[in-house]
């Protein structure tokens, strides 16, 4: 039986680390694709058009909003970030999973469109762990630092809105937790498609 892809939706407050937790994944795991956002921040230093996400401007987001083009979107520190819905829905037929790491925001939005995704929340070490990350990064003014930390407060709340939960203490470990939840989705029985499965599975005892 194909079975329909999964749609792995990762995300925690910012400075966590869930994109250094996805890159690991993606590394290891080669039947698994990766949904590229779209934004209308810039590029950070290192980040590549088509890589990292699809750069673009407010009129262009905007209209894309207005077309139903996007699977979720997000303001977000006066920027937006999107999923372009069209990939995702394709793989997702085609029987292929898709992981998703964007900000919490848009996880909501993905969960009303899509609540049967597999939504995984991470979460720093501790909280001072989580500021010194942000920190330590180098980009941003101390204005935006402060910002963002007590941002990740107020979004720790929606974690209950989630599947599982992931500590990001050591990425290995973190990781390995992460491809323990892909494997457990792939087998958990699901009313849609235990009927078909259980057919099949009659069928190729009779031969």
């Amino acid at each position: 039986m194909k079975r329909k892809g999964l749609l792995l939706v990762v995300s925690g407050p910012s400075g966590v680390g869930k994109g250094t937790i996805c890159k690991a994944l993606m590394k290891l795991r080669e039947d698994i694709k990766l949904s590229i956002s779209m934004t209308t921040r810039a590029p950070r230093p290192g980040e590549e058009e088509g890589i990292n996400y699809f750069f673009t401007n407010r009129d262009a987001f905007i209209r894309l909003i207005q077309q139903g083009e996007l699977l979720e979107y997000a303001k977000v520190y006066d920027n937006y970030y999107g999923t372009p819905k069209a990939f995702v829905m394709e793989q997702l037929d085609q029987g292929v999973d898709v992981l998703l790491e964007i900000d919490i925001q848009g996880a909501l939005k993905v969960k009303e469109q899509y609540p049967e995704g597999v939504f995984v929340f991470i979460l720093p070490p501790t909280m001072e762990e989580l500021k010194n990350r942000i920190v330590g990064r180098g980009t941003e003014s101390a204005e935006a630092i402060d910002k963002r930390f007590t941002a990740a407060y107020n979004e720790i709340d929606l974690m209950e809105n989630y599947n599982y939960f992931i500590f990001n203490d050591r990425v290995d470990l973190a990781t390995a937790r992460l491809i323990s939840i892909i494997e457990a989705e792939r087998l958990r029985i699901r009313p849609q498609s235990v009927k078909e499965l259980i057919r099949e599975i009659k069928e190729e005892s009779k031969c």
